[in-house]
C-alpha cells in the first residue's frame, strides 16, 4: 500500500514439558508479529518426534482456522513464523517454517533476516548435491545446519558450526524432535526474546509476542547465542558470542516493531516519543496541531508534541482491515490507494498550520498524495517532520530496500524532495541523534542505510540479487 520499508518475518517458538495445546499459542503469537509479514505463514507441532505442519499464502487469520488448528493436534513444541519476503517469490513453497528430514533426524527451522553470501553458499550446497525447493535464505541455513549435523553429536553443535559459516542477519527458532533452540547471528541485527509461561518456554521476534500468550519476559537471546530447551530446562551455547561492537537494525525502533514491545532493554513507543522530542528541538516551527502518520509516526508525534508545547491531534483515521497485500486491480485504484486506506480528520487540520510526523519517505509518493489530501480539507501549512534521517543507501540485512534506484533522498536534495512533496518545510532526523533513542543497555546500532556503514563485508550482496533474481525466473509458478 504505501511506498514503505518492509521488514522480512517473525519467529516464535513454545517448549512445554507435557503434551499441550502449543499450535494455539504459536496461532496468537503469530497474531501478535503479523505486522512482520503478511504475505505468508505457517506453524509446525511436534508430538512425540511426529512433526505436523500446515503453512500457506495470506494472513494469519485466514490461514489458520478452527479446524486447522485441530489438525496440528497437541504436542510438546511448536514453531511458527510470519512472512515478508526480501528474497525468493510469493508462493506457498517460500512459506516457513521449513522442514527437513535427514538421515540422524528432522527438525522445523523459522528465520528473520537475510544471509549476505547465500548465493555463495547455495552454490557450494546444489555442487554437492543439494536439491533446492525453495528460493528463500532459509534453505541455505536449514542445509548448512543438516551438512554440518553429520559429522556432529547433536542439532545445537550443528547449529553452532554452521552459524560460523552464515554471514548476516539471522534470528532463528529451530526445533528438533526433542529440543527448542534460538540463535541471533554474532552482531545480533534482528531481535529475539525468551519468555516463561509456567513450565513453558517461549521464543519470539518481539515482547509483544510473549504478552499475548500469557508469558514473562526473561531476557533477549544475547547476540552470537545459542539458547536450548529440551527436558532439562533452558541452557546456553555461546561459542560465537564476542565482544566486538553489536549492529541491531535502528528500525526496529523507529519503524518494524510494534510500540508495545521492548527489545534490548528499550521500549519502542519510547524511542519513537524521543525521536519526535529530538525533532522538535532540530526543527522547530509555528504551528497549530501536531498530527502523526498511523501507525508509527503516532508516537513520534505525541513526542514532538510534548516537546514543542504545540497540540497533539488525531489527524488521519487508518481503515485496519487492508494489509500490504491489499489488491490493486487498475491504475485508478492504485492511484485512490492513500485515500482508501487514510481519511483525514478534517475538523483536526482545517485552517491550520500543521506538522505532521511520518517514520520515512523511501520514494515520496504516498508523501505526496497524504499532503494533497490535506490541502483538500483545507490545511493553511503543512510541515513535515520525519523521524529517520533520509534513506541514501540499500539494506541487505533484512529488509526490501536492495537498490538506490528508488530512494528518493539518494537522487535529490532536501529541498527539491520538499517541492515534490509539496510541503511548506521538511526536516529528518540526524543520523547523529540516533543513538539518544535507545537505552545505555543497547550496545551498537546498525545505520547502514542511512550513513553507507555496513557492519560486515557487502561485496557479494549485488550478485546474489542477480541470482536470486534468476532463480525466481527459472522457477516461476504458474
Amino acid at each position: 500500500m504505501f511506498d514503505k520499508i518492509h521488514e522480512e518475518c517473525g519467529v516464535f517458538g513454545i517448549y512445554s514439558r507435557e503434551s499441550a495445546d502449543v499450535a494455539a499459542a504459536a496461532y496468537f503469537g503469530l497474531f501478535a508479529l503479523q505486522h512482520r509479514g503478511q504475505e505468508s505463514c505457517g506453524i509446525v507441532v511436534n508430538d512425540c518426534g511426529v512433526m505436523t505442519v500446515h503453512k500457506d499464502v495470506g494472513i494469519v487469520n485466514d490461514v489458520f482456522t478452527k479446524d486447522t488448528l485441530c489438525s496440528l493436534g497437541k504436542g510438546q513444541i511448536a514453531v511458527g513464523h510470519v512472512r515478508y519476503g526480501t528474497t525468493g517469490g510469493l508462493s506457498r513453497r517460500n512459506a516457513q517454517p521449513l522442514t527437513i528430514n535427514h538421515i540422524k533426524g528432522s527438525m522445523a527451522l523459522a528465520h528473520n533476516g537475510n544471509l549476505t553470501n547465500a548465493a555463495a553458499l547455495r552454490r557450494e550446497l546444489e555442487l554437492e548435491g543439494s536439491i533446492f525447493h525453495t528460493t528463500t535464505d532459509t534453505e541455505v541455513i536449514a542445509y548448512t545446519i543438516t551438512k554440518s549435523r553429520l559429522n556432529t553429536h547433536s542439532i545445537e553443535e550443528a547449529l553452532s558450526k554452521a552459524m560460523k559459516r552464515l554471514k548476516g542477519a539471522y534470528s532463528i527458532v529451530l526445533m528438533s524432535p526433542q529440543k527448542l533452540i534460538g540463535a541471533r547471528d554474532p552482531l545480533g541485527f534482528r531481535p529475539l526474546s525468551i519468555g516463561v509461561r509456567g513450565q513453558e518456554y517461549v521464543i519470539a521476534s518481539e515482547t509483544c509476542a510473549l504478552d499475548a500468550v500469557g508469558a514473562t519476559f526473561l531476557r533477549d537471546v544475547e547476540p552470537g547465542e545459542i539458547v536450548v530447551i529440551d527436558s532439562g530446562g533452558l541452557r546456553s551455547v555461546r561459542d560465537n558470542c564476542n565482544d566486538d561492537t553489536k549492529s541491531f537494525c535502528v528500525f526496529e525502533y523507529i519503524y518494524f516493531s510494534r510500540p508495545d514491545s521492548v527489545i534490548e532493554g528499550t521500549s519502542v513507543h519510547e524511542a519513537r516519543r524521543r525521536a519526535g522530542a529530538l525533532l522538535a528541538l532540530e526543527h522547530p516551527v509555528n504551528a497549530d496541531v501536531v498530527i502523526g502518520v498511523p501507525d508509527s509516526g503516532i508516537d513520534a508525534a505525541i513526542g514532538y508534541s510534548q516537546q514543542s508545547g504545540i497540540p497533539y491531534g488525531m489527524g488521519f483515521i487508518k481503515n485496519k482491515y487492508i494489509g500490504r497485500t491489499f489488491i490493486q486491480p487498475d491504475q485508478k485504484l492504485r492511484e485512490d490507494r492513500v485515500r482508501i486506506k487514510l481519511n483525514v480528520v478534517s475538523s483536526v487540520v482545517k485552517d491550520k498550520r500543521v506538522i505532521m510526523i511520518d517514520d520515512s519517505i523511501v520514494r515520496g509518493t504516498t508523501s505526496a498524495r497524504i499532503v494533497k489530501l490535506l490541502r483538500e480539507v483545507g490545511a493553511k501549512e503543512i510541515h513535515m517532520r520525519v523521524s529517520a534521517p533520509p534513506f541514501l543507501f540499500p539494506c541487505y540485512f533484512g529488509t526490501d530496500i536492495d537498490s538506490q534506484d528508488n530512494l528518493i533522498a539518494s537522487r535529490h536534495t532536501i529541498e527539491e524532495i520538499r517541492q515534490m512533496i509539496g510541503v511548506d518545510s521538511l526536516g529528518y532526523l540526524s543520523a547523529s541523534d540516533l543513538p539518544k533513542l535507545v537505552n545505555n543497555s543497547c550496545r551498537g546500532l546498525c545505520d547502514a542505510c542511512f550513513t553507507g556503514r555496513y557492519p560486515v563485508d557487502i561485496s557479494g550482496v549485488s550478485e546474489k540479487s542477480k541470482f536470486d533474481r534468476k532463480i525466481n525466473f527459472d522457477n516461476k509458478e504458474d
